[in-house]
């Protein structure tokens, strides 16, 4: 029996990420290779004609999970989230040369409430929605304000990119394969304060599953250069390609919702930002990454896990990041 299609909104998808995500979408790398899906494809009407060309590109492609009418290519927030299950909000204002941090947050706090506000009219109920667009942590925040009846399990931000680079530094240090390592975290913010934890992470070996820390024998380069690789990966990807990592965020961000619908696979956890309920002693009220594992569609935040005192100041750290974005957010409202 055919399976329903699934509406599933990406904003700024004339863009790096957007460009690199709807064809991994068309191709079920997001949802499964037997999932119809119809694309609602949203971006500003100075990208107009750049969106229509993204739709020429996948009509051509002739990928056959994309039903007719297929893909939805529009510069109106309204006809874009007209019964979205999914919305992966990649759209947002950049930090440009010369712009203070709050000129930015209010940028993005004016774009996040009408998206807001859009799909709290328009989306389908119980709609998923995955924040991409930085600073993703606060913007998904400003977003679960403006469209109350979202659940708030509901709105994530992406922190799987983080999560990825974590698992691929393990990957390379001990030279094994990224699937073999399992359990990394990613603590906090998607911002250069967030926290790569490999505290309970595990390799698959010839001889049973090991602690990363006992094959890694090294904390120095734990606490240290691991830790600075994963927070400036992005950075690192811009200095040496002068674009941003589009490729890996895009695959990031299927990862991110695949898990979310399809389920974690059993004694395994990844790393999202998700609404805090006071878990770990993070504030509540905060989009915190969390460890958390999926299943029948819903995240849980993995509990009991011990967190020794240096692992305690990196979540606070990024925790005190967060309260200070929330407060300057909220500020751009009044």
């Amino acid at each position: 029996m055919a399976k329903d299609p699934v509406h599933v909104l990406v904003t700024g998808a004339a863009g790096q990420i957007g460009y690199a995500l709807v064809p991994m979408i068309a191709r079920g790398v997001m949802l499964g290779a037997d999932q119809p899906v119809i694309l609602h494809m949203l971006d500003i009407p100075l990208a107009a004609e750049a969106l229509n060309g993204v739709k020429m590109e996948l009509i051509s492609n002739n990928q056959n999970i994309l039903l007719r009418p297929g893909v939805v290519a529009t510069t109106d927030v309204v006809e874009a989230c007209l019964g979205v299950n999914i919305a992966v909000m990649v759209g947002g204002f950049p930090r440009k040369e010369g712009m203070e941090r709050k000129d930015v947050m209010s940028k993005n706090v004016s774009i996040y409430k009408s998206q807001a506000s859009a799909l709290e009219s328009h989306a389908a109920a119980n709609c998923k929605v995955l924040v991409v667009a930085n600073p993703a942590n606060t913007n998904a925040l400003i977003l679960k304000e403006f469209a109350p009846s979202i659940p708030e399990k509901n709105i994530s931000c992406l922190t799987r990119l983080d999560h990825n680079r974590a698992l691929g530094q393990v990957s390379e240090r001990l030279s094994v394969q990224v699937s073999d390592v399992k359990n990394v975290i990613i603590w906090g913010n998607h911002s250069s304060t967030q926290y790569p934890d490999v505290t309970h992470a595990t390799v698959k070996t010839s001889v049973g599953k090991k602690a990363v820390k006992e094959l890694v024998a090294d904390d120095a380069w734990l606490n240290g250069e691991f830790i600075s690789t994963v927070q400036q990966r992005g950075a690192a990807i811009i200095k040496a390609r002068k674009f941003s990592s589009a490729l890996s965020a895009a695959s990031s961000a299927c990862d991110h919702i695949r898990d979310w619908v399809v389920g974690t696979p059993e004694g395994t956890w990844v790393s999202m930002g998700v609404y805090s309920d006071g878990s770990y002693d993070v504030p509540a009220g905060l989009i915190y990454s969390f460890p958390v594992t999926c299943k029948n569609g819903e995240w849980s935040i993995v509990q009991g896990l011990s967190i020794d005192e240096f692992s305690r100041s990196k979540l606070d750290k990024t925790a005190e990041e967060l309260s200070e974005e929330k407060a300057l957010a909220y500020s751009c409202l009044v």
